[in-house]
């Protein structure tokens, strides 16, 4: 249950912030938060992750029923497990994949607003949505990790050594 509610928390925060993107600010505004490095920039996105597959909204919205039922299998798989990173890392790219589903579904896009600018290169903007996906996949790679990691370490069974 506490993973659909971490799911639950990401997709209201989500929301939250797009709703107040969308109706406080116009197309492509910025409003500055850390001088040129930060922005907050008013975007819509159509496609998907750095603006590819554009125009592709039914694709997307199927291909997110499909990932979101697949994922709540796999939380229900994995949830008894003692180590609670993967169940947790799935609860986000949960959240953050509702959450996009949401602004789809409703309005053919997607409401973008975080920017960074290295120099002068600006990385792709993106959501609260995108960043939980983001941090979901690299916590299901830490996990994928560490279970390598533990797997060296349990001792051989002498049986299975014998064969």
């Amino acid at each position: 249950m506490i993973y659909y509610v971490i799911a639950l928390v990401a997709i209201i925060i989500d929301q939250i912030s797009k709703y107040f993107v969308a109706t406080r600010m116009e197309l492509r505004e910025q409003i500055p938060v850390i001088g040129d490095f930060f922005l907050i920039t008013s975007h819509r996105n159509q496609g998907a992750a750095f603006g590819i597959l554009q125009n592709q909204r039914w694709f997307f919205i199927v291909i997110t029923i499909v990932v979101v039922a697949a994922i709540v299998w796999y939380i229900q798989k994995v949830k008894s497990r003692p180590d609670k990173l993967l169940p947790l890392a799935l609860s986000l790219v949960l959240g953050g994949a509702v959450g996009n589903f949401i602004d789809r579904a409703r309005m053919g896009e997607v409401v973008d607003f975080f920017q960074f600018n290295f120099g002068s290169y600006t990385f792709p903007i993106f959501n609260v949505a995108d960043s939980c996906i983001v941090v979901g996949v690299a916590l299901i790679i830490l996990d994928a990790l560490l279970d390598m990691i533990r797997e060296k370490k349990q001792p051989v069974n002498q049986e299975e050594e014998n064969v």
